[in-house]
């Protein structure tokens, strides 16, 4: 049976402009739930990597008798013949005596998804290319320019990410993790704390910051708790 041509029709404007209106609603409803789970999976993985750090560090400190700072450098550096550079101007420096230590085989444990980062490629043979610029995307906690070592408080943070950029006094990124900052204690633990959007600090509890000192915090008196930055991408 053939159909009458004048029965053929097509879609009117009215029921084009509707279903545009409907596939616009559905999106906007689908978006902001896509987003909140990309920013989980992101804080997931640095949660994944910051773990891998701690069990570096815990190794380190065995061979070392304290994670990264100057002193251990030099001894890495006599010890291994590396030639990787193995400064103290920031965290990718500090983080780069671990792969010097042989203690890691990789760069991607140190990456973490912030505004200053990128992929890390995985060659580190030379000392230009080892956790290059923007590879690190976490801050290194430190007492002033000395290392903390597992003989300290063992909930005192060690690690953390997203630091915001550009770097401002232990601030942290509000976006990256949805107000979620990933901090490894000395124990190995990870943490998800609450970052502030008015001040951009983490939070411990208590009303504490991440870095506040005095009799009641995990740093005590005595310390100053000073987070070294990542070297970020040009």
């Amino acid at each position: 049976m053939k159909m009458n041509p004048k029965q053929r029709r097509g879609f009117t404007l009215v029921e084009l402009l509707v279903v545009i209106v409907i596939i616009a609603a559905l999106a906007g409803l689908t978006a902001p739930m896509v987003i909140r789970q990309r920013k989980k999976a992101d804080q997931t993985e640095a949660t994944n990597n910051a773990r891998q750090i701690g069990i570096a560090l815990f190794e380190f400190e065995n061979s070392y008798g304290s994670f990264p700072d100057q002193t251990t450098a030099e001894t890495v550096r006599t010890n291994t013949e590396t030639q990787l550079s193995l400064g103290t101007a920031n965290s990718n420096d500090y983080f780069r005596q671990l792969i010097a230590a042989e203690v890691c085989q990789s760069e991607a444990m140190f990456y973490a998804k912030t505004a200053f980062t990128k992929k890390p490629d995985n060659v580190f043979s030379t000392s230009n290319k080892a956790l290059e610029k923007g590879e690190v995307g976490f801050g290194y906690i430190m007492d002033t320019n000395k290392a903390f070592s597992t003989a300290g408080n063992p909930a005192r943070p060690i690690v953390a990410a997203p630091l915001a950029f550009p770097f401002s006094s232990g601030q942290f990124d509000t976006d990256v993790y949805d107000f979620k900052a990933v901090v490894l204690r000395i124990d190995n633990s990870v943490q998800s704390l609450s970052v502030l959007k008015s001040t951009k600090l983490a939070q411990l509890g208590g009303g504490k910051n991440l870095l506040q000192t005095g009799d009641d915090t995990v740093w005590g008196t005595g310390v100053t708790p000073t987070m070294v930055n990542p070297d970020p991408k040009s």
